[in-house]
C-alpha cells in the first residue's frame, strides 16, 4: 500500500505515512478516535421513561381535575321534627291529663275557678315548652350536607361548628328507628369512619333515613372506585 501523499511504500495497518506523517485513509477501518481538546457535541441523553409513581400521580390529577369527577351536592337536611314524635305524644297524653284534672277539680269545687286554671296554663306550658324550645334549637342549628365527595355536619348558632368527614375514609354505615319512627321514616345514621376527629358519629333526625343511608353508601362506593380503592381493602 503506497501513502497518497508522497507515493511511499507504507504498511497496510498503519494510520500514519512512516515517511510524510500523512494520515491513511483506510477503506474499511474504524473511524479514527476524536483527539484531546477536539470540541464536539455529545448526543444528548436519552429521555428516561415516567416512573410508574409519577405517571400514577399525573392520572389521579388528571380524574380529578376533570368535569366528571367535580364534587356535587347529593343532599341536604336539617333535624325533622318527626323524629320527636314519642315526645309529642307524650306531651299530648300530658295535656289530656291536666285538662281532666282541672274539669274534675271543677267539678268538686276545689279551688277558685281562676287559680285552678291558671295552674293548668302553667303546667301546660311547662309540658310543650321544652320539647317546643329544643326542636327550635335543633332545627336552626343544625344542618346537614352530603356531597360525592364529603360530608359536613354544621352544628350552633353563636359558635359554629362543621365537621367534615371524607365519604372514602368511611367504614361502615348503620341506622336505626323506634316503633314510632318507622312509621314516619324517619331515624339516627351512625357513621362509623377512620376520621381522627369523629370516628364514630351520630345524626339524628333524618328523615327519610333508609334512603338518606343508602346514598351515603353509594357515594362512599363510588368515590372508593373514583380513586381506583378496593373496597374491601380499606
Amino acid at each position: 500500500m503506497k501513502c497518497p501523499a508522497c507515493n511511499v511504500e507504507v504498511d497496510q495497518n498503519a494510520v500514519y505515512c512512516h515517511h510524510c506523517g500523512e494520515r491513511l485513509d483506510m477503506a474499511g477501518s474504524e473511524p479514527p478516535q476524536q483527539e484531546a481538546g477536539d470540541p464536539s457535541p455529545e448526543p444528548p441523553p436519552a429521555e428516561e421513561p415516567a416512573s410508574m409513581a409519577e405517571r400514577l400521580k399525573a392520572s389521579v390529577q388528571s380524574r380529578m381535575n376533570s368535569a366528571d369527577d367535580a364534587e356535587r351536592e347529593l343532599w341536604a337536611g336539617r333535624y325533622s321534627s318527626k323524629a320527636m314524635i314519642g315526645v309529642w305524644l307524650l306531651c299530648g297524653a300530658i295535656s289530656l291529663v291536666l285538662m281532666a284534672l282541672g274539669i274534675w277539680f271543677s267539678a268538686r269545687g276545689w279551688m277558685p275557678g281562676g287559680v285552678r286554671w291558671g295552674l293548668v296554663f302553667v303546667l301546660l306550658l311547662i309540658t310543650w315548652g321544652y320539647p317546643l324550645s329544643l326542636l327550635f334549637y335543633r332545627r336552626v342549628s343544625i344542618r346537614y350536607r352530603l356531597t360525592t365527595q364529603r360530608f359536613f355536619h354544621e352544628a350552633g348558632i353563636l359558635r359554629h361548628v362543621t365537621d367534615r368527614v371524607e365519604v372514602i375514609d368511611m367504614d361502615d354505615i348503620t341506622f336505626e328507628q323506634s316503633i314510632l319512627q318507622r312509621m314516619f321514616r324517619v331515624g339516627t345514621i351512625h357513621i362509623t369512619s377512620s376520621d381522627r376527629t369523629h370516628p364514630d358519629l351520630r345524626i339524628e333526625g333524618i328523615e327519610n333515613v333508609k334512603h338518606v343511608a343508602s346514598m351515603m353508601d353509594d357515594a362512599r362506593r363510588a368515590e372508593r372506585l373514583r380513586r381506583g380503592v378496593h373496597i374491601e381493602a380499606v
